[in-house]
């Protein structure tokens, strides 16, 4: 061997200081502003795709899809409201505002919603007319920034949504930059137009469950107890904010995993705060049924919701509904790769596009140019929104047929198994091909 030519070695990339890691070490060096982006954790962390049915054969015979009915419907508020909102289908769409979203966008949302048989929320910054005019179902979002507030709509609304904590961001504010606060959001939010805004992280009238509960009855005396109240919470202590809530009088609680989208926060918040979906179902489900309160007061679980199994498998851990928002934005044309050459020139491709809070977005949909906004057509969004929530709806019916049940909600944990150890301990199923539940006493 010569020694002055030693033989070459392979190249190997660091796993600590990846290329992704340098290249954000650079830009903050570089600029000394930490990064902001839409969207959700980008990481990969156990999820739905980890667990499996367990499909009838000889101990349980499956329901004949052609003939034997399943159904999907599901009350939501039935606790204290008068008027309890009924959906055919367990599939909502979560509160995405005015401002994050264009006005074409939240038309179309309303409309697919109302389509399908089902409710959508309006997010921070108040109720749009389009909004309420075109959602049969509309939960009016109460959060911490109260832009767009106002009694008026409060008592317009089919639901009240008191959001505690976002599951992209729990403990953390929202930020919707300048670029996107248009003359009409400006007005809408009573900001100045072009100026950067930041939502709290807390809402200014009360610090604690105690004052959460007088804030409930200020609210139902406002509405009249006609309309269900929910508590959104991020997915970071499941089982005491479960309980908190329904303490403090809830009819509803929405909890939204780690893998829930936002319209723009601190990349550090989305990828390094709170737990995964699939990790917050089982301790929300318990403090429910250690309260006597399962399925009485209703959970809605958010957070990486794509398909009808993701449906299926949330609902069998003890879910009543889930809540979609990236998923709807993608149904409506968001990251559709016909837009590509755009994607491309804003420096990104289509699937990978997050810079929402740029008001760039090339499909119209997080944006409030109107140039932009107008490549949306609301009543064509509707109709896609439309049917994705239908194909949703018939693979979680095919799933729960499977299993031989009449109804979506008759699914249980005991229709599921897990492929690695990690899904089984946080769903609290088994292992599959075991009968073993990691971290339970007796197994």
């Amino acid at each position: 061997m010569n020694k002055h030519n030693p033989p070459m070695t392979a190249s190997i990339q660091s796993s600590t200081f990846s290329q992704s890691i340098n290249a954000e070490i650079r830009r903050a060096a570089a600029t000394g502003i930490y990064d902001i982006r839409g969207g959700g954790a980008k990481r990969k962390v156990p999820h739905f795709d980890d667990l499996l049915f367990l499909g009838a054969s000889m101990s349980r015979y499956p329901l004949e899809g052609y003939r034997e009915r399943c159904d999907t419907n599901v009350t939501l508020g039935t606790r204290f409201a008068e008027n309890p909102i009924e959906l055919d289908i367990p599939i909502t769409i979560a509160g995405m505002s005015f401002g994050a979203l264009s006005g074409q966008a939240k038309e179309a949302l309303g409309r697919g919603a109302t389509l399908a048989g089902t409710s959508t929320t309006t997010g921070d910054g108040g109720m749009t007319p389009e909004e309420r005019g075109h959602s049969n179902k509309l939960v009016y979002q109460y959060l911490p920034s109260r832009y767009g507030m106002n009694p008026d709509d409060l008592r317009r609304a089919d639901a009240i949504e008191i959001v505690v904590g976002q599951g992209a961001k729990p403990g953390g504010g929202g930020m919707l930059l300048g670029q996107k606060i248009s003359d009409r959001v400006a007005e809408m939010r009573n900001l100045p137009k072009g100026i950067d805004q930041r939502s709290a992280c807390r809402h200014p009238d009360w610090t604690g469950p105690d004052d959460l509960e007088i804030k409930i009855l200020e609210l139902r005396e406002i509405t009249g107890w006609k309309v269900p109240i929910y508590i959104k919470v991020g997915g970071a202590r499941p089982y005491f904010d479960t309980t908190l809530a329904v303490k403090a009088g809830a009819d509803v609680v929405v909890l939204d995993g780690m893998q829930g989208g936002t319209a723009a926060t601190q990349d550090v918040f989305i990828e390094h705060v709170g737990q995964p979906t699939l990790a917050c179902i089982r301790p929300a489900v318990q403090a429910l049924q250690d309260q006597g309160m399962h399925r009485e007061v209703q959970l809605i679980v958010s957070g990486g919701i794509r398909t009808g199994a993701d449906v299926a498998k949330a609902i069998a851990l003890g879910a009543d509904a889930v809540a979609i928002g990236t998923a709807a934005l993608i149904a409506l044309g968001d990251n559709d790769p016909r837009w590509e050459d755009e994607y491309q020139a804003l420096g990104t491709t289509a699937g990978a596009y997050d810079d929402w809070h740029e008001g760039r977005d090339p499909a119209g949909i997080t944006t409030q140019d109107p140039v932009l906004a107008a490549r949306l057509d609301p009543v064509e969004g509707g109709r896609r929104l439309n049917n994705y929530l239908k194909v949703m709806t018939l693979e979680a019916q095919t799933l729960a047929r499977a299993c031989g049940k009449s109804h979506i909600h008759n699914l249980e944990p005991e229709d599921l198994c897990a492929l690695t150890v990690e899904a089984a301990a946080m769903a609290q199923v088994p292992l599959s091909g075991t009968n073993w539940i990691p971290g339970q006493v007796g197994y």
